[in-house]
C-alpha cells in the first residue's frame, strides 16, 4: 500500500473540509433527522458518521484521514466525543471535521453511538511488507527509547496485542497513515493530551514510521483473564 505522508493527509483534509462547508473554512455541520426523537444510534449513524466512518455504517472507513471506529473501546470514544463537543480537543482535523458534527449531541446519544460502534466486528493486523521496520517498531513498542530524550513504551497502556482498555484507544487494525498523523500531532503539540505529548515528545519520524509498522501486525484481541 502506497504511503501517504502527514502533508498529504493535513492537504486532503483542508480540502475535504471545504467541499463539506462549500468552500469556507468553518467546521463541518450534518444534516440531522427532523424529528429528535429518532435520533437513536443507528440514525445517528447513517445521518452523521457512515460518510466519513464507513458508507454501510460498518465503521470502517475507507480514507485514512479518518479512524476506523468499529471494535474501538466504547468508553474512549464516549470521551472523546465529549471532548469534540465541548471543543476540548482542537487537533486539525477535529476543528475541521468534528466540531460541527458532535455539537448538538447529548450524552445519551453520545453513549449510544460509542456502545454501536464498539459491538461492532473490529478489524485486525496484517503480516509486515518490511519485517525489519517492524522489528524496530516493537522494540520501540515494547521498551521504548532509553536516554534523556527518552520514549516511553506504547506497551504500558495500549496493551501487548494493541486492545487498549476504557480510554486508552484500541490500535490494532487502524490505518497506519491515521497512526502516523496522530503520533505527529502528539509530539509537535497539535493534539493535546498531557500523556502522550510527554511519551513522545522526542520520538523521531523514523520510529514513528517503525512503531505504525509494527501496531499494524497486532491482533488487538483481548487479554486473557
Amino acid at each position: 500500500m502506497k504511503s501517504i505522508t502527514t502533508g498529504s493527509l493535513a492537504v486532503a483534509a483542508v480540502a475535504i473540509a471545504c467541499t463539506v462547508v462549500g468552500g469556507s473554512a468553518r467546521t463541518a455541520e450534518i444534516s440531522l433527522p427532523p424529528d429528535p426523537g429518532a435520533r437513536d444510534a443507528h440514525t445517528l449513524v447513517s445521518f452523521a458518521c457512515a460518510k466519513c466512518h464507513g458508507a454501510s455504517a460498518n465503521g470502517i472507513s475507507i480514507s485514512p484521514i479518518f479512524p476506523i471506529l468499529a471494535g474501538q473501546n466504547s468508553i474512549y470514544i464516549e470521551e472523546q466525543l465529549k471532548l469534540l463537543r465541548q471543543h476540548y480537543r482542537a487537533d486539525p482535523h477535529a476543528r475541521a471535521f468534528m466540531w460541527g458534527i458532535s455539537h448538538a449531541l447529548t450524552d445519551e446519544q453520545i453513549q449510544g453511538l460509542a456502545t454501536y460502534f464498539s459491538a461492532l466486528p473490529a478489524v485486525s493486523g496484517r503480516p509486515s511488507s518490511n519485517p525489519a521496520l517492524a522489528a524496530k517498531g516493537k522494540e520501540i513498542y515494547e521498551n521504548g527509547r532509553p536516554g534523556p530524550n527518552k520514549v516511553i513504551r506504547c506497551i504500558e497502556c495500549h496493551g501487548e496485542t494493541s486492545a487498549g482498555t476504557n480510554t486508552v484507544p484500541r490500535l490494532a487494525g487502524q490505518h497506519p497513515d491515521y497512526l502516523a498523523l496522530q503520533l505527529h500531532y502528539y509530539r509537535d503539540g497539535l493534539r493535546e493530551n498531557k500523556l502522550m505529548n510527554r511519551n513522545v515528545k522526542y520520538i523521531t519520524d523514523d520510529e514513528i514510521a517503525a512503531v505504525v509498522e509494527y501496531i499494524s501486525t497486532l491482533s488487538g484481541a483481548s487479554s486473557p483473564e
